[in-house]
């Protein structure tokens, strides 16, 4: 949908911002522009828009020029997201969202009618429609800025940092409710950020660009960590890409143990005969609720049915829509060195070891290594859903 084709931007003073970039983003997708300070990519996702003029080349939207579209009419066909959502303060965060849609002519009801609905969709309470910016923490309002950006329903939306302001927590629940919103909307989306983890997360393809503007690989997330293009590139990963591509192996085949899980009415008698018979005597079992909730660790030994005794199992993960990632992460911080395995509505499914994920990471990589290129270690498996990784 938006090709960039050998374009560059030189400033008077003779400072190259971007150099002979080209590169082709696709439609119904999010691509993600990350490299060092001064590598070009605000400067990149402006000249899209025209906020900055590029010196040379081209950029096509739809294969026509965005030269020759008259420069008002082709940003309100864009939606546009900035660090600090960028609000106007003495306007209702309903009239901040219904902005666009006023400006290309829509009546103040039909507009505001919009905006309410796009309220829901980004998250936003209805009783904060006739609040103002001022009143809203750092997440609603960038909450805000995204809605006002989809309100007349863009085909492209451009997003330069948006979630670097605010706090981790809410920074995750932003890029879930981000990639929610392009399940259901399905944009053209060119998403600027210096976090490589965040373009992980979000990203269905990364541009890596150097200092200057020139582009190092644009690959998708898992070709880009199994296979970094120079040493540029994978120094910019960092020393901990093994871990991160763990993000694009799915928990769906992991071999879980069931043989320790027990309800919370299972008797000591019950659980002495089931664990006897093994090395693992010594090791705690789970407890679950009636409901097949997890509830804690217990000695088998020692287990009187109280679940105030019980030992806090940590946080689980979710068969089939966590990574292995996610699953190492539950299994290390665990009291017991063993994660907790759900289903979709939170019934334990068994354990897993962190020898077991260990042994399926090692599956995992010698299937693909049979049936892939040589130089990829990653399986490309369907990936897990991207705010779980």
């Amino acid at each position: 949908m938006i090709a960039i084709e050998d374009v560059s931007k030189r400033y008077a003073d003779g400072t190259v911002a971007v150099d002979r970039l080209s590169l082709q983003i696709p439609n119904h997708s999010i691509t993600v522009l990350v490299g060092p300070s001064g590598c070009g990519k605000t400067t990149t996702l402006r000249m899209i828009n025209r906020m900055i003029e590029p010196s040379s080349g081209t950029i096509r939207v739809d294969g026509q020029d965005v030269q020759r579209q008259p420069v008002n009419a082709l940003r309100r066909s864009m939606g546009y997201v900035i660090q600090n959502a960028g609000l106007f303060q003495h306007r209702t965060i309903l009239d901040n969202i219904a902005t666009v849609p006023r400006l290309l002519g829509w009546s103040k009801q039909r507009a505001r009618a919009r905006a309410a609905e796009l309220m829901e969709r980004v998250g936003l309470d209805k009783d904060m429609a006739r609040r103002y910016p001022y009143q809203l923490s750092g997440g609603q309002q960038q909450r805000v800025g995204v809605a006002r950006a989809l309100a007349a329903d863009p085909p492209i939306l451009l997003m330069d940092e948006p979630f670097s302001a605010v706090d981790p927590v809410v920074r995750r629940g932003l890029q879930e409710e981000l990639l929610r919103i392009q399940g259901e909307l399905g944009k053209a989306i060119v998403f600027v950020t210096h976090d490589m983890d965040e373009a992980i997360t979000i990203g269905d393809r990364i541009a890596v660009l150097r200092k200057g503007g020139r582009l190092a690989q644009f690959a998708a997330p898992d070709e880009l960590l199994s296979s970094p293009a120079d040493e540029f590139v994978e120094e910019f990963l960092g020393g901990d890409r093994g871990i991160r591509g763990l993000s694009f192996l799915s928990t769906r085949d992991l071999e879980l143990d069931r043989s320790r899980v027990f309800p919370i009415d299972a008797d000591r008698q019950r659980i002495a005969r089931a664990t006897s018979a093994r090395p693992a005597d010594a090791q705690p079992v789970l407890v679950t609720g009636i409901d097949g909730k997890p509830l804690g660790w217990t000695d088998p030994a020692a287990w009187n049915g109280d679940a105030g005794t019980l030992t806090p199992y940590g946080q689980s993960f979710e068969v089939g829509r966590d990574s292995l990632r996610v699953a190492l992460d539950r299994a290390v911080l665990s009291p017991t060195g063993h994660a907790v395995a759900v289903d979709g509505s939170g019934r334990v499914l068994g354990i897993a070891g962190q020898e077991t994920i260990a042994a399926a990471i090692r599956a995992a990589r010698q299937r693909h290594a049979a049936t892939s290129p040589q130089g990829t270690e990653y399986p490309q498996d369907p990936p897990p859903v991207k705010a779980t990784r």
